[in-house]
């Protein structure tokens, strides 16, 4: 199946209130009261993803399938987070995107992130599916 629509250039941000709920102390990420790396990553993930989603056919989503990034700079509770996505590249199933989030103080995390596309039905009847062949070889 084509996806003719998602073409590079395609952005959508994402953002949070940096609180208790998403620091890195919260997270187990760390011991501080600032922002957490994964919570970072999840906010990047969630821009991505909603870069594309509505322009794919209903019944379809992306997944994310890998993640290259650095946190560059600490963010204290009572701010705001930013991410913003952009997808670099699609080639089939699979789509490329930049990522970077951004705080009062500027930028405070860069990388690339990778999704693939797949039809939802299909997708978790296969996970359902290896999760019950790893219970049934347990027992």
């Amino acid at each position: 199946m084509d996806f003719p629509s998602l073409v590079p250039g395609l952005k959508a941000q994402a953002a949070q209130k940096v609180d208790e709920t998403n620091t890195a102390s919260s997270w187990v990420s760390g011991a501080l009261d600032v922002y957490a790396t994964p919570a970072m990553v999840a906010l990047m993930e969630y821009a991505a993803a909603a870069a594309v989603q509505d322009l794919l056919p209903d019944g379809f989503s992306t997944v994310g399938t890998e993640l290259c990034v650095k946190h560059l700079a600490a963010s204290v509770p009572g701010g705001t987070v930013r991410a913003e996505a952009e997808l670099t590249a699609a080639a089939g199933r699979r789509l490329e995107f930049e990522v970077a989030a951004f705080d009062e103080g500027g930028k405070i995390g860069e990388g690339t992130h990778s999704r693939f596309i797949v039809e939802n039905g299909p997708f978790l009847a296969k996970a359902a599916a290896r999760q019950q062949e790893k219970r049934t070889k347990k027992d």
